[in-house]
């Protein structure tokens, strides 16, 4: 299998581990090897209740037993979508309501810009440095790493960077802007988190010019952070809420949400504004509703604080120069990215999966289910503190 993946299996890096997957349970990966691999990493994020949860798989065969695809998205009424966007509009606050179920992050961070441009009848959009949201054409061009986007320009015109926690910066926001587009927390940049009231201070200026803010919960969002959604600690409510990854439980989803005048922007003047196949797939929505009714119902997120402390008690030791983030997603940083290669590596070869930061690699990442155990973060450290006493 490992040969065929490595010669069949198109690769998105020169040194990808191929490392050949059994089977997951709760917070481990079983590989081939017979080897069993404790996860703190969860899918980057995407694994919300750890690895084949009962109330997700048995949601899936539930609905596999009823139908799968009958209809593109937004004509056909069923059951799960419609149950999950009543879901997602209970818990959230006003003026969010109307749900948009598309087939990734990176189709939802599209469909938000495109909502922006259509709603506002702007061009102009604001976006950050350092940010990450995905990979098709539109989050590319709202990225903020030029590295990872100089071979595929043109990308999308009047895109303008400003630097996170910087308010000088929003002189930049004007009424020309159709919307700034902003993760809660930056991701691939280190998971650096807003500081001072920023974001309030942002929503504010926003307000004041016109602009519709769009904030990024794909990573940080379905209780990461010890909240549903990451900018409930800041105060703030977006005009568009994008979200993705630990959505599904293991499933691959986004979505964008909105109050019900803007949404239905996207119905007229075109008609189909954004149309989708796949999206609100009946399958795909009974594991995001099954995800999310644990998230709300089984207390995780009020472990999350404690079990970050955990994490931040445990993670000491002089090679260890920081660690960013909040709730369950934390980045360690180890002084350079030969450094944190090296310590991924010897954590693997231990029984410990860990990953790195997609820009700043000098970052260990650390995003293990929300239902990883505190005997279980006891082991995991242990092995990380082992393998950077051994390495470095």
């Amino acid at each position: 299998m490992k040969q065929n993946f490595f010669q069949y299996q198109a690769q998105t890096t020169p040194f990808a581990s191929g490392f050949e997957v059994e089977r997951a349970v709760g917070s481990y990966i079983y590989g081939k090897d017979g080897k069993a691999y404790l996860d703190f990493v969860a899918g980057v994020s995407a694994n919300t209740l750890g690895h084949s949860h009962p109330a997700v798989v048995k949601a899936i065969k539930e609905q596999a037993d009823q139908y799968l695809h009958v209809m593109v998205y937004g004509e056909y009424a069923q059951e799960k979508p419609v149950a999950l966007c009543k879901l997602l509009a209970e818990a959230t606050p006003q003026p969010l309501e109307m749900t948009y179920l598309v087939n990734s992050g990176a189709e939802a961070i599209d469909g938000a810009l495109k909502l922006a441009k259509r709603y506002t009848g702007r061009e102009e959009i604001i976006a950050f440095k350092d940010a990450y949201h995905g990979n098709t054409h539109g989050a590319l061009s709202v990225a903020g790493n030029e590295v990872h986007k100089r071979e595929f320009r043109p990308l999308l015109p009047m895109v303008n960077f400003i630097s996170f926690n910087d308010e000088s910066d929003f002189e930049h926001i004007t009424e020309k802007t159709a919307c700034v587009i902003v993760e809660t927390i930056q991701g691939a940049a280190g998971f650096i988190v807003p500081e001072d009231d920023y974001l309030k201070k942002l929503k504010k200026h926003c307000e004041k010019v016109g602009a519709l803010l769009i904030l990024d919960e794909i990573q940080p969002g379905f209780g990461r952070t010890g909240k549903l959604f990451a900018f409930e600690h800041y105060g703030i409510v977006p005009d568009i809420l994008v979200m993705g990854k630990g959505m599904g439980g293991g499933v691959p989803v986004g979505a964008f949400m909105a109050s019900r005048e803007l949404m239905l922007a996207l119905s007229h003047s075109p008609k189909l504004g954004h149309i989708t196949t796949f999206g609100g797939n009946p399958l795909i929505a009974a594991a995001c509703y099954a995800t999310l009714k644990e998230v709300l119902e089984s207390g995780l997120m009020e472990e999350v604080e404690r079990k970050e402390q955990l994490f931040r008690k445990k993670l000491v030791h002089p090679k260890i120069q920081q660690i960013n983030g909040r709730g369950l997603m934390l980045a360690v940083h180890l002084g350079s990215p030969e450094n944190t290669l090296a310590v991924a590596k010897e954590c693997m070869e231990n029984g410990l999966i860990v990953f790195w930061q997609l820009y700043r690699n000098e970052y260990l990442r650390i995003s293990p289910p929300l239902t990883i155990s505190d005997e279980e973060i006891d082991k995991g450290c242990n092995i990380i503190l082992n393998a950077i006493e051994k390495v470095l």
